[in-house]
C-alpha cells in the first residue's frame, strides 16, 4: 500500500480529533495505516481484540489498507458489524453481511466474525442475541462513518438516542438514510432500499475505547459541518463524538469544505 499522505489539517472540536486529507484515498490510507498501528499496540499487550466495522462505500479505501497492514495476527480478533437490513439474505448484494465479507473476512483469516441476521424469523431475538455477544467482553475499537442525515450507524434523527438502555434495536428509516443507500449505489432506487434495521445503538458504538471514524465525500459535507459546529443532541447524531475520550474523525477536502469555511 502507498505510504500514509500528508495531512491538511489537524484540529479539534471540544475532545473530538480531526485530521483532514487532501483527498479521499489519502483520508483512507491515513485511517487504515492509523488502525493497523492501535491493532498491533493492543494485540502486544493483550490477547484478544474485538472490533466493531462499518459496512458502507466510505469505508472501502480505509479497509483496504487495513487489511493490507502485515504483523497483524488477526486470529486473535474478533469481529463485530453495526447494522444490517430486515429482511435481505445474507447473500443479498446490498446487504452489510456481504460487504464485510467482501472487505474484510475473505482477505484476513479473523479469529472469529459474528454476524446480525437480518432475516433472522425473530427480529427482536436476533437483536438480544447480538446484544450478548457484544456484552461478552469489551470492545477495543469501532471503524465507522457518517450518514449524510448525520446518522451513526442506523441511528436516524428521528430514532437516535444518546441514552439508549439496549445495545441493539429495530429502528424504522428515515427517507434521508434510504436515499443515501441509492446515492451510495447500494440500490437502484428508492422503492428498493429496505424501510427497517437492525441497528447498534449510539451506547453501543461509544462504548469503544477507540474510534476510527473515516468521512470521505461532498455528500457528507454538509452532515460535517453540523456535527462539529451544531449542539451535541440526536437531531445530529454524529455530534455525539465530541464528547468521546478517544475519538478522531478522518475527513477529506471534500467533506471538510462546509466546516471550513470553504466555497462549494
Amino acid at each position: 500500500m502507498p505510504a500514509a499522505d500528508p495531512i491538511t489539517l489537524r484540529a479539534a472540536v471540544d475532545r473530538l480529533k480531526i485530521e483532514v486529507h487532501p483527498s479521499r484515498a489519502a483520508a483512507g490510507t491515513n485511517a487504515g495505516k492509523a488502525a493497523a498501528a492501535h491493532l498491533r499496540a493492543l494485540l502486544a499487550g493483550q490477547r484478544q481484540v474485538r472490533m466493531i466495522f462499518a459496512c458502507a462505500p466510505s469505508q472501502n479505501e480505509f479497509l483496504a489498507t487495513l487489511t493490507a497492514e502485515a504483523g497483524i495476527d488477526w486470529g486473535r480478533v474478533t469481529a463485530f458489524h453495526m447494522d444490517e437490513y430486515l429482511g435481505l439474505p445474507a447473500n443479498h448484494p446490498a446487504c452489510f453481511r456481504a460487504y464485510l465479507r467482501e472487505h474484510v473476512t475473505s482477505l484476513v483469516p479473523l479469529g472469529k466474525t459474528n454476524e446480525i441476521a437480518g432475516d433472522a424469523a425473530d427480529p427482536e431475538g436476533e437483536c438480544r442475541r447480538y446484544a450478548s455477544l457484544l456484552g461478552e467482553g469489551p470492545i477495543d475499537a469501532v471503524c465507522l462513518g457518517i450518514g449524510e442525515n448525520g446518522h451513526l450507524a442506523f441511528n436516524d434523527p428521528p430514532v437516535a438516542s444518546f441514552r439508549d438502555p439496549v445495545r441493539v434495536k429495530l429502528v424504522d428509516l428515515d427517507e434521508a438514510c434510504r436515499r443515501q443507500q441509492v446515492n451510495d449505489g447500494c440500490f437502484p432506487s428508492l422503492g428498493d432500499v429496505p424501510r427497517r434495521a437492525v441497528t447498534l445503538t449510539i451506547p453501543a458504538l461509544l462504548s469503544g475505547a477507540r474510534l476510527f471514524c473515516i468521512v470521505p465525500g461532498p455528500r457528507k459535507a454538509q452532515a460535517v459541518e453540523r456535527a462539529l459546529r451544531g449542539p451535541v443532541a440526536p437531531g445530529c447524531p454524529a455530534s455525539i463524538l465530541r464528547t468521546h475520550l478517544d475519538a478522531t474523525l478522518y475527513l477529506d477536502s471534500e467533506s471538510a469544505a462546509r466546516w471550513r469555511g470553504e466555497p462549494a
